[in-house]
């Protein structure tokens, strides 16, 4: 097991972590199977938060959902450099 921070591990079959705010992210395949046509999805459940508020749930396209990974991890690098600009010095 690998630990990402507090509060958030994951192992190499869990595709869920609890953020520092408290919410649990769930991430799971989906799959409908119409007999015309398999649908398969990415779904996203966002928990409600320690104080109750409610989560979200989203259901993606492969594609969509790979487009969700790459602005996820542009933006986390853009969060690890810190500030940028005059006010950074």
């Amino acid at each position: 097991m690998t630990t990402a921070g507090e509060g958030r591990s994951r192992t190499a079959g869990d595709a869920a972590l609890v953020t520092t705010c408290g919410r649990r992210i769930v991430v799971k395949c989906l799959r409908l199977a119409p007999a015309d046509r398999p649908i398969g999805r990415v779904t996203l459940d966002v928990g409600p938060d320690r104080g109750g508020e409610p989560g979200v749930w989203a259901a993606l396209t492969a594609d969509e959902a790979r487009d969700l990974a790459q602005h996820l991890l542009a933006h986390a690098a853009l969060a690890e450099r810190g500030p940028v600009g005059p006010s950074a010095g």
